[in-house]
């Protein structure tokens, strides 16, 4: 199976799939799928500020939620600590650190989040019936389903699927 990526599904020979796989693993816009027919859904997004800091060990957790109104950004990331561990950590003297805002979605930002109201769960509702039908078309991710997902049921969900 051949995948590519940095390639703009509806600005290339790719668009029509048909020709090249009997199956297609959409994950962009639901909306923008089907040429915004019913109309646009509305989308958050986020922006990093990323720093190199003079410590071995920044936080001690990949990961860290903040869900306080006190902080401006909503997550920090260690890089570091998704490939090391332990002493390893230490070894390395300084760390990559990104701090995580969320930020109103403009036209040509990359949208991250599903709008959850009830104008845009209704219209999702309708791309969703026409996905449906559409044949051979896989929809993943929070783009293609319009949904928000945690990491872990996306797993899940696609160690699924079967015959892809």
């Amino acid at each position: 199976m051949e995948c590519k990526t940095g390639v703009n599904f509806f600005n290339s020979e790719y668009k029509d799939w048909k020709n090249y796989a009997s199956k297609l693993v959409y994950t962009g816009a639901l909306d923008e799928y089907f040429d915004y027919k019913l109309g646009k859904l509305d989308w958050r997004t986020v922006n990093f500020k990323t720093r190199v800091e003079n410590t071995p060990n920044y936080q001690g957790n990949a990961v860290v939620n903040y869900t306080s109104h006190d902080e401006l950004y909503t997550r920090v990331i260690e890089h570091k600590h998704f490939e090391m561990f332990g002493q390893e950590v230490y070894d390395c003297p300084k760390t990559v650190v990104s701090e995580e805002y969320s930020t109103e979605y403009e036209e040509g930002m990359e949208p991250y989040y599903p709008v959850n109201d009830d104008r845009n769960n209704a219209l999702a509702k309708e791309y969703r019936k026409l996905a449906e039908k559409e044949e051979g078309v896989i929809f993943g991710g929070r783009l293609g389903q319009y949904r928000y997902f945690d990491m872990a049921p996306v797993i899940e969900q696609v160690l699924n699927i079967e015959n892809i």
